[in-house]
């Protein structure tokens, strides 16, 4: 049997960690003293041997507990101290990128700068560009389909974001945070019932209209006819119950030029996600000036 002081000796340690960890139930002591002093078995060195190991890593000492208990919970725990850190990581790249962006900034920016990047957290949450959606789409869209149309829209912050991404997405979360100007609601006319359409039909199809736009977006050819305008026009016109007529296809076009517009909100996900991928937005003014040029008198 050892001493208190006996075992710090053996493990390298100070009296002072081997009562910490002894307070905390980490390393039982084998018996008492007569004089009610603790002593230690030889496994108390093993134990206290891993404890010191698991602690250099930075785990917390409940999770040191949890790991001495079952030995299988040194994986969970290892998982979860890496997803820690990678947020942390994320954090702090996010935080170079800021003061970086600041740092090469004119000084006549910086002021402006300063206040976008103080108004989101580091790293930026996507809730307000959610919400934005939320607000956009139409009241009574199906919650799948609402999930679906969030997913695609709201960019991901990157990891490791360059100084003009941070600014990109400040913007983004200025421009989505900010109540909409007027009393109407600026939202498409397909949105409103009055206008006969089926909103969910609508974004249930537009995707493969997009992803068919992709293609000649990514090649920069002007909007034309073809499989991607008409997959376009037939998804409005399936929503509204009606078949495909050049007499629909200019009151469609009509209706479109006359929507609201979020081209800026497009913009500027483009810029937070630097890929070369059309955004959806990019893909719907494609199909939308497609649709003009072949409606036009």
């Amino acid at each position: 049997m050892w001493s208190i002081g006996e075992l710090a000796e053996h493990a390298g340690v100070t009296v002072k960690t081997v009562r910490f960890y002894s307070d905390r139930g980490l390393l039982p002591e084998a018996v008492r003293s007569a004089g009610g002093h603790r002593r230690y078995g030889p496994e108390a060195l093993d134990r206290l041997r891993l404890i010191r190991a698991l602690r250099t890593l930075d785990l917390p000492v409940p999770d040191v507990g949890r790991v001495l208990e079952r030995q299988d919970a040194l994986e969970d725990v290892v998982a979860g101290q890496l997803r820690e850190l990678g947020s942390q990581l994320a954090a702090l790249r996010w935080r170079e990128a800021a003061l970086q962006l600041l740092h090469d900034c004119a000084p006549g920016e910086r002021a402006e700068r300063l206040l976008l990047i103080g108004g989101m957290t580091t790293p930026p949450s996507t809730a307000p560009l959610a919400r934005f959606w939320r607000r956009w789409l139409p009241a009574r869209l199906p919650a799948r389909v609402a999930a679906s149309v969030i997913e695609l829209a709201v960019p991901q912050p990157p990891s490791d974001p360059t100084p003009a991404q941070v600014l990109a997405f400040a913007r983004l979360h200025a421009f989505t945070s900010a109540p909409c100007p007027g009393t109407d609601q600026p939202q498409p006319a397909v949105h409103r019932p009055d206008q006969g359409y089926r909103p969910a039909l609508i974004y249930e199809g537009l995707t493969e209209a997009y992803a068919l736009a992709a293609a000649p977006i990514r090649e920069r050819r002007a909007p034309h006819e073809g499989e991607a305008l008409d997959c376009f026009v037939s998804v409005y016109a399936h929503a509204r119950g009606t078949r495909d007529t050049p007499a629909f296809r200019r009151h469609l076009s009509g209706q479109l030029a006359a929507d609201p517009r979020i081209d800026h909100y497009w913009q500027l996900t483009a810029e937070v996600t630097g890929s070369p991928e059309p955004t959806p937005g990019a893909a719907h003014d494609w199909l939308c000036t497609a649709l003009e040029a072949q409606t036009a008198p």
